[in-house]
């Protein structure tokens, strides 16, 4: 078994060596703090290109590493376990991507994007502002003083001047306390949501059926007033759409099929209708799930947010980021020189499709994040889904040590009510594998800071990334003290 273990591994390593060969040009091409990284991307890729289940069973009846927890290093641990079996590879051949190289590079990564810390042993913490934060200084003195690292700014409200004044708070408030805060502006991309333009637009919502027959239709169209009529207030993307694509309204509570399309309007069967109330309102989001669509991941909105995010943002979000093309295309815009560190936000399923190329992009540049925006990504490929997803995500990053940020619905009920469900307190606990969580808004904020230092601090020591770690435990040494 164990030469049968040796050549497997012998294989895997000369796939990988060849791997990053073939790919000479392209990692030659990157930000030379950059290339290590990609070379171990490319090497867990090629890892994660087998079926070595069994190959695993092997390791593991042997005693030896099975490679489960190899994403930061993946050639430096498949070689150890070619030397624990007696082979002699030179120094010069050794892989320099150690396990300890490896976390401090992404230490260093998380520490440049998200600031220093106070506490080690849990992710950054980053806090969505509302209105209010621009004008209840107090408020933001109390979130610094209760562990916030990065300050939240969404592009999607407000307006420029009550940005300014959150981020006057905040650099006040840092001041103040001695605690860094970082500054993260969310540009809003291109968010299609719903108007009412038939039976019930006064009201702005109308009732929906399950097996009913709707039109979603651009404004111009012309309609029958009396009708059912889903206004999509982004130009253009009705003639896109395709017969038995999906289509789903407010957060995926309703889900329609497309039965025909003509100009500028598309006929929808409702499959689905997931709420006691069963009325859509206008400005609900609008997801296209099993659609390829043509649009920029840069809206006119967002190009008109560039000179304020150049000058007051540390970090900027790239909303509904689909391809390697928008990510240089908002560097262009960005320009040379002092600009924000650029977080991906991964929220549709060509995001995560075309994840690798992704990073590979933003390995041009020196550092950058990743966000698991769980909110339209769900949505989008299923929330049955999202649990693999989102591991994978995980995964790929941390191969590429790339910083991500777990967002949406972190303690939601507990930030609306005061009071968490069961469910969301092991989601919490899980969020500790990222190097930093975001907080949505809510009235009950700091109550969620407090929890969820609490809840990280216990289930962190327990691991470093998805590697669990054996600190003592307490119900074991109660039982073998007793």
């Amino acid at each position: 078994m164990l030469q049968e273990i040796q050549t497997a591994l012998e294989q895997l390593q000369q796939d990988m060596l060849k791997a990053v060969h073939l790919r000479k040009k392209l990692i030659d091409g990157l930000h030379p703090q950059q290339q290590a990284s990609a070379q171990n991307l490319l090497h867990y890729l090629t890892l994660r290109c087998e079926d070595i289940r069994m190959l695993q069973e092997n390791l593991h009846e042997a005693g030896l590493s099975s490679l489960a927890s190899s994403e930061s290093h993946t050639l430096r641990q498949l070689q150890a376990i070619l030397e624990r079996l007696g082979q002699n590879i030179p120094a010069a051949n050794l892989s320099k991507c150690t396990h300890r190289v490896a976390r401090r590079t992404i230490h260093k990564h998380a520490e440049t994007l998200f600031g220093r810390k106070n506490n080690p042993s849990i992710p950054h913490l980053m806090v969505t502002f509302d209105t209010t934060h621009a004008t209840n200084y107090r408020s933001v003195l109390r979130l610094l003083r209760n562990g916030m690292n990065v300050a939240r700014i969404n592009c999607a409200h407000d307006d420029e001047n009550v940005w300014m004044q959150m981020v006057k708070n905040v650099k006040r408030a840092s001041r103040e306390t001695g605690h860094p805060c970082k500054i993260y502006v969310d540009l809003a991309g291109p968010k299609i949501r719903t108007s009412i333009l038939g039976k019930g637009s006064d009201k702005g919502r109308v009732k929906l059926e399950k097996g009913q027959r709707v039109l979603l239709a651009e404004n111009y169209v012309e309609f029958d007033p009396e009708s059912v009529v889903i206004g999509c207030t982004l130009p253009g993307i009705v003639d896109q759409l395709h017969k038995d694509e999906r289509v789903l309204f407010d957060d995926g509570k309703f889900e329609a099929r497309v039965v025909k399309v003509s100009k500028g309007k598309a006929t929808l069967r409702m499959l689905r209708c997931s709420t006691e109330k069963p009325r859509l309102k206008a400005e609900k989001g609008i997801n296209f799930p099993d659609s390829k669509l043509r649009m920029s991941s840069l809206t006119d909105d967002d190009l008109a947010a560039l000179p304020f995010v150049r000058q007051h943002a540390d970090l900027v979000g790239y909303s509904f980021v689909r391809t390697p093309e928008d990510v240089q295309q908002l560097h262009q815009h960005l320009g040379n020189g002092n600009s924000p560190l650029l977080v991906l936000k991964i929220e549709t399923p060509e995001a995560v499709e075309n994840l690798p190329s992704l990073l590979l992009e933003g390995m041009k540049h020196n550092v950058f994040g990743v966000m698991i925006a769980r909110g339209d990504l769900a949505v989008e490929i299923g929330f049955e889904r999202l649990s693999e997803i989102q591991e994978e995500i995980l995964w790929i990053c941390e191969a590429a040590h790339v910083p991500v940020i777990w967002a949406t619905q972190v303690l939601e009920t507990l930030n609306k009510s005061g009071l968490a469900t069961r469910s969301e307190v092991t989601d919490a606990a899980h969020a500790s594998v990222a190097e930093c969580v975001m907080i949505n808004k809510g009235d009950y904020t700091l109550q969620v800071l407090e929890t969820l230092k609490d809840i990280m601090q216990r289930s962190g020591g327990h691991h470093v990334k998805k590697r669990f770690v054996f600190r003592p435990l307490s119900l074991a040494k109660r039982f073998m003290e007793g």
